[in-house]
């Protein structure tokens, strides 16, 4: 299997942002290249397709919100937090959505084990979640699709340094009282310009998994359990 392309786009325009992975995978081809972009965005609140505007709790904040077609609820991206795009044809690749989905939280498990922070799934709530003896549970990243045509976009924010407080004024994916955190609050990383050395071992990570062979049946049927929350499909 080819190997995917790793775009490293810095500061991005939400909006633009959006409309370029549509157009991108709109366009997409039998020898369209897969792609991971890197992004960081200004603060912006997105709102999946089946969203519920009872989870934005505080709409004075002057943080847009955007209606956005990936599954899930209501996130936050701003600075200090990378997101990572993945534009990819599963079935050039043999992928099942919810492997995709099993193979993104794993690249972010062990992107955040090399910095020295323990982290889990938590069954039937996409996304990555502190492990190990905490106090309060806390999530550290983000996970959605869209799949059309076979093909994905959308993708996993991961919590680097960031400004935490707008998380307060939301219901994160729609869970009331989620706590939310980040590496910088960890001790892993000392602040936002650690941002690009995260993006590279994110990237490689997600590479890897990508490239990876036919899961386990133990971990297939894991994934198969993952999955569905996270994604919005299209014919």
């Amino acid at each position: 299997m080819r190997d995917v392309e790793i775009l490293h786009l810095g500061r991005q325009d939400y909006a633009s942002c959006f409309a370029a992975m549509k157009t991108y995978t709109a366009a997409r081809g039998p020898d369209t290249p897969d792609q991971i972009w890197l992004v960081e965005h200004a603060p912006v609140y997105t709102q999946g397709q089946a969203g519920k505007h009872e989870h934005l709790l505080n709409a004075d904040t002057g943080i847009p919100v955007v209606q956005i077609d990936r599954g899930g609820q209501i996130t936050y991206h701003g600075p200090g937090q990378l997101v990572a795009y993945l534009l990819v044809d599963l079935r050039r690749r043999g992928l099942f959505v919810r492997e995709l989905v099993w193979r993104i939280e794993q690249a972010a498990i062990a992107t955040l084990a090399f910095y020295g922070i323990g982290s889990e799934r938590h069954p039937g709530e996409p996304g990555i979640y502190l492990s190990g003896s905490v106090a309060k549970v806390a999530k550290i990243a983000a996970l959605g699709l869209k799949i059309s045509r076979g093909c994905s976009y959308h993708g996993v924010s991961l919590n680097v340094a960031m400004d935490l407080e707008p998380f307060g004024w939301i219901n994160p994916c729609g869970q009331p009282g989620l706590a939310s955190i980040d590496m910088m609050s960890l001790g892993a990383v000392s602040g936002p310009q650690d941002l690009p050395d995260v993006g590279e071992r994110l990237a490689e990570a997600l590479a890897a998994e990508l490239a990876a062979g036919t899961l386990s049946a133990a971990t297939a049927r894991q994934s198969a359990s993952a999955g569905a929350a996270a994604t919005k499909e299209m014919p």
